[in-house]
């Protein structure tokens, strides 16, 4: 043999069949140089274009370093053979790195469906014996394709994928700034220090000054009012909605109150009607904490579009998970910016990761006390963090972004599953409802014992465990009861009486789309056989 034979060479061979109609010589692409027993990966080539789209990998003519291979030229990735190097007639063409690179990334990509098959496909449900978790990540093929073509890329900050994701969402939501963030967590307190910005101007919140919330629900919607140095007043919720009374909202506004952040609790809308028309007629800022609720509707209208700013979490448990993840948006322009810079250190400066002197003055401007001059990615004008996402999460969102549809009917057929089979329990069980006006988009299913039940909440919940039905707790239940919270500054409007009770008496059930109709009925008859039902 006069010539070497090398990765990325095509080379002319015999087709290994016994079929002699099959048996001319044909190209094939060496995808190794031979090893220590002279074989060789190859891949056939082809002219028929059939192969050219999910198993296959279109040549054209800048692929090659050097002259290219005279007639259409397909790659079948679907069946590579290991032939030794004795079989090899002569050389014909030679692929440029580049080109070699992305034949490897296909042979990549094309396995992840097997993969999400054996990985990710749902197991057959035994009752008592499968786990029935309250939440949980649904992911599979197109979100693992994803991320692997986000590894590949290499680029581990925020990228082309997280450009992409911010778009889309935008266009769902209707929005024109969203910005994501590391968590849900990260996307509130960007949202409440936002609204302490210098450049807000008198409008800037100030320490001391009151946020209208509830005491029932996740800390993190709370926890950013007080590292901001302003008072949380908490009022009440309604039992059923778990949603903020909005009939004691109005009482609770005093001569500080400047704001307003709530939450919609699981999914389920509070009054929009009300709470905007008080933020409008008292001039208050208005802060929808969304991280439970992506989707869900008010009139028609999607939550989180009504107020200044809007909050979501892109954990495991939610409506679309990232790992970890959260977005900000709104519709005010110097909002965004605000975001923006204290998301991404602090700076004054708005280039994306890995660009530079996008707006041509990086070094013409004058910055405080700074030297003229001074290089303006290095201003900063906020008190800021590192929140940012990297590139790959953002690829596993933008694939249950496509997805979102279809999760949030689950949720909702779960849902009405359940609250059609445990009305045999509601003489013991108060069942949730749904905010009139609101299409919920459900994170979960809260149920409130009620004293006929007679007994405690954590028996109904250790009974559940037995048979590997996961619970949750409506969050902190009552912020203030929390050891953190003792010694914080905050204001009461009116008792908490229902927000006791919700502390007490109250857990949710799961409806997340992993969830089949036979789980969801083990859950229902489990709890039709602890309170005695039909018996």
């Amino acid at each position: 043999m006069s010539f070497k034979i090398q990765a990325g060479g095509i080379y002319k061979l015999p087709l290994p069949f016994t079929d002699l109609a099959s048996g001319r010589a044909r190209p094939a692409l060496a995808l190794n140089a031979p090893d220590v027993h002279g074989d060789i990966r190859f891949l056939f080539i082809t002219t028929t274009p059939v192969y050219s789209s999910e198993h296959g990998y279109a040549l054209d003519a800048a692929d090659y370093a050097g002259p290219p291979l005279p007639f259409p030229s397909f790659l079948r990735l679907d069946k590579p053979f290991l032939l030794h190097h004795r079989l090899v007639i002569k050389p014909l063409a030679q692929l440029s790195q580049a080109a070699f690179a992305k034949v490897f990334r296909r042979l990549i990509e094309v396995e992840i469906p097997r993969f999400a098959k054996l990985e990710h496909e749902p197991q057959s449900f035994v009752a008592g014996t499968t786990p029935i978790p309250p939440s949980g990540k649904v992911i599979g093929a197109p979100e693992l394709e994803n991320m692997v073509e986000a590894a590949l890329d290499g680029w581990l900050t925020t990228g082309r994928f997280n450009t992409a994701f911010e778009q889309a969402l935008g266009k769902f939501l209707g929005l024109p700034h969203v910005l994501t963030v590391n968590s849900g967590s990260s996307a509130n307190l960007l949202a409440v220090s936002a609204l302490c910005s210098p450049l807000l101007g008198k409008r800037a919140l100030q320490p001391g000054d009151e946020v209208l919330t509830v005491a029932a629900g996740f800390p993190t919607t709370v926890n950013p009012i007080l590292v901001n140095g302003l008072t949380p007043v908490f009022v009440d919720v309604a039992l059923g909605t778990y949603n903020v009374n909005v009939e004691q909202l109005a009482a609770a506004i005093g001569p500080r109150t400047r704001a307003i952040m709530l939450a919609h609790t699981l999914g389920n809308p509070f009054n929009l009607d009300v709470v905007t028309r008080l933020a409008h007629e008292y001039g208050l800022w208005l802060v929808e904490d969304c991280c439970d609720a992506l989707g869900a509707t008010w009139q028609g209208r999607k939550v989180g579009t009504f107020g200044d700013i809007g909050t979501l979490s892109f954990y495991p448990a939610h409506h679309i998970t990232m790992g970890e993840g959260g977005a900000v948006f709104t519709r005010d322009p110097l909002l965004a910016r605000i975001v923006a810079s204290i998301r991404d250190w602090g700076r004054d400066c708005w280039c994306a990761p890995g660009r530079e002197n996008t707006c041509g003055k990086r070094f013409d401007g004058r910055f405080g006390d700074l030297p003229a001059g001074y290089d303006h990615k290095y201003v900063y004008s906020h008190l800021g963090y590192n929140l940012k996402i990297t590139d790959m999460q953002a690829a596993c969102g933008l694939a249950q972004l496509e997805r979102l549809a279809e999760f949030i009917d689950a949720r909702r057929r779960n849902f009405q599953f359940l609250l059609g089979r445990l009305k045999s329990c509601e003489e013991f069980l108060l069942l949730p409802e749904a905010t009139p006006g609101s299409e919920p988009s459900w994170f979960g299913f809260p149920v409130t014992l009620r004293a006929a039940a007679g007994v405690r909440r954590v028996d109904v919940l250790r009974y559940l465990d037995q048979y590997r039905i996961g619970t949750r707790l409506l969050f902190a239940g009552n912020l203030l009861r929390q050891p953190y919270f003792q010694g914080r500054v905050y204001r009461l409007s009116g008792s908490l009486v229902n927000t006791e009770v919700v502390m007490n008496q109250t857990f949710w059930l799961g409806v997340y789309p992993g969830l089949t109709e036979a789980m969801l009925e083990s859950v229902a008859e489990r709890l039709e056989t602890f309170f005695g039902v039909g018996f």
